[in-house]
C-alpha cells in the first residue's frame, strides 16, 4: 500500500498543499525576506491576492510599488480600479513606475467596481490589476481568480480586516499590520505551496531592488501639467495617468474594456 502510494504522488498532475503547483510563475516583490517565504518566489502571476488591512495609509500600497515597477515596463497596463485617493503621480514615478503605462479607473457605481475588475483581468491587456472593491462575496472572487487565470494578469484587492474570515478563492492572502516602533508586520494568512501561515516584519521604506530610473515621458508630461480626463463612459471613466508620447495611436486599443458598448476608449493628445 505504501509503494502505490508513493508511486500515486509521483504523478505530475496530483498538487500537494505543501509544494508548489506545477508551472508556478511569480514576478519578486522586491523584498528579499518575502520572496523567499512565497513559492516561485515572488507575487503569484495569473492570480488573485488579496492584502488586508485595518486601515488605509500603513504602506500597503508600497508593499506593490517594487513589483508594481518592473511590470510598467514590459509595455502592458497597469490598472488602478476605485482607489480612496487619487493617486499622487510623482510619488508614483519616483518609486520607478512608468506613468505612461498606469490607466486610472474610477466606476460610477459601486455596483461596478467588480464589473470593471474582471473585464480589465481578463482583458489580456494588463500586466497587473489594482482595486479597492469593498464588499465582494465569494462568487465574486471566484470570478476574478478566472479572469486572472484567463487574462494572464496579476490581480491585488486591497481589503479591511473584516473580511479577513471570509472564505476566499484567492491564491494568496496576506494580511499587513503596522507596529507600534513604525514598521510593518505581513502575515501569510493563506498561501497556495506553502507549509502554513508566517509571519514575517518589513521595512516598506527600503526594497531590495534597486528603483527604475523615471521614464522621459512622465517627466515631460509633468511640466506640461495634469492630463485632462477622458470621455466618460457608461459604467467607468478609464483614463491614462499621463498621455503617451506624441506620434503613437490617438486611440487606446489595448485596454479592451467593452464600456458602454464599445471596446476602445478616446486617448488624449
Amino acid at each position: 500500500m505504501t509503494d502505490a502510494l508513493h508511486e500515486l504522488l509521483r504523478e505530475p498532475h496530483i498538487w500537494r498543499a505543501t509544494s508548489a503547483p506545477a508551472g508556478t510563475a511569480a514576478t519578486a516583490t522586491g523584498f528579499a525576506e518575502l520572496d523567499t517565504r512565497l513559492p516561485g518566489g515572488g507575487w503569484p502571476r495569473a492570480a488573485l491576492t488579496e492584502v488586508i488591512h485595518a486601515q488605509q495609509g500603513i504602506g500597503e500600497l508600497q508593499l506593490l510599488m517594487p513589483a508594481l515597477a518592473r511590470l510598467s515596463r514590459n509595455n502592458r497596463w497597469i490598472a488602478l480600479i476605485a482607489p480612496p485617493h487619487i493617486p499622487y503621480a510623482p510619488a508614483l514615478a519616483a518609486r520607478g513606475i512608468d506613468l505612461s503605462r498606469v490607466l486610472l479607473v474610477r466606476p460610477q457605481r459601486h455596483v461596478d467596481i467588480l464589473w470593471a475588475v474582471e473585464q480589465a483581468l481578463r482583458a489580456g491587456t494588463c500586466a497587473a490589476v489594482i482595486c479597492w472593491p469593498g464588499q465582494a462575496d465569494a462568487s465574486a472572487l471566484r470570478r476574478l481568480q478566472l479572469a486572472a487565470e484567463t487574462g494572464d494578469c496579476m490581480g491585488f484587492l486591497f481589503r479591511s480586516e473584516a473580511d479577513a474570515a471570509q472564505p476566499s478563492p484567492a491564491t494568496l492572502r496576506v494580511r499587513l499590520r503596522r507596529e507600534t516602533d513604525g514598521g510593518n508586520q505581513l502575515d501569510l494568512i493563506k498561501c497556495r505551496g506553502s507549509v502554513g501561515p508566517q509571519s514575517l516584519q518589513l521595512d516598506l521604506g527600503t526594497p531590495r531592488v534597486r528603483a527604475l530610473p523615471v521614464s522621459r515621458t512622465a517627466s515631460a508630461v509633468r511640466r506640461r501639467g495634469p492630463a485632462p480626463e477622458a470621455t466618460p463612459a457608461r459604467k467607468a471613466i478609464v483614463r491614462p495617468l499621463y498621455p503617451q508620447p506624441r506620434g503613437t495611436h490617438s486611440r487606446v486599443p489595448q485596454l479592451q474594456l467593452p464600456l458602454d458598448g464599445e471596446r476602445q476608449l478616446d486617448h488624449m493628445h
